[in-house]
């Protein structure tokens, strides 16, 4: 027999070429060079590579690309039909939202921010000039219990004034007072015209 057709029992010592590899997967030399950085493909010496080691190395790596991928089509499919109840959701949401802020039951958070803001500067204020308003009427008071009442009576004024809350403070500018027979009574036209159409 030459030694092209020579009959091989056994393929665990069989060494062979890039090119040689390349021809069996069907790939070109160069992707053989990058599987092998992957470490898909191990060189054994110079040019050389181990025939069952990197068949079998070579076939792991293709069942896990295909998994991969099969799975990444499995979780990406979209579903047109979920993804628009998804994005109606969305939208309904934020109309009640909307809703919410223009009928005044919902703040946004700087228009709280700047209500508060104002409310405790006030107060601040108020508290700091406590002391040089107070002082002069003090001077002339000689009980402990008098000077108690008046000082009790400045701070609890000073309190008063956070105490007034004012929802209307909190309203945005798009803030409408709708009454709730003028809602009903839209509604009512609403689902007439709806059922008319």
């Amino acid at each position: 027999m030459s030694d092209e057709t020579k009959k091989i029992d056994s393929v665990d010592q069989v060494t062979v070429s890039s090119t040689v590899l390349a021809n069996l997967f069907g790939l070109t030399t160069r992707r053989i060079r990058q599987l092998e950085n992957e470490g898909v493909i191990k060189k054994i010496a110079r040019g050389k590579y181990s025939l069952q080691d990197n068949i079998k190395s070579y076939i792991t790596f293709i069942k896990t690309s295909t998994d991969l991928k099969e799975s990444k089509t499995e979780e990406g499919k979209i579903d047109y039909d979920q993804e628009h109840a998804l994005l109606e959701r969305r939208k309904r949401e934020k109309i009640e939202l909307e809703l919410a802020s223009m009928r005044g039951t919902m703040h946004f958070s700087e228009d709280v921010e700047r209500v508060m803001n104002d409310m405790l500067s006030n107060f601040r204020a108020k508290i700091l000039a406590l002391p040089s308003r107070v002082s002069p009427r003090l001077m002339g008071i000689n009980t402990i219990a008098d000077i108690q009442e008046t000082l009790q009576s400045e701070v609890l004024d000073v309190l008063n004034e956070l105490s007034k809350y004012n929802p209307n403070d909190f309203y945005s500018e798009k803030y409408i007072d709708v009454v709730e027979d003028e809602i009903n009574n839209e509604d009512i036209k609403q689902n007439e015209e709806a059922a008319n159409s």
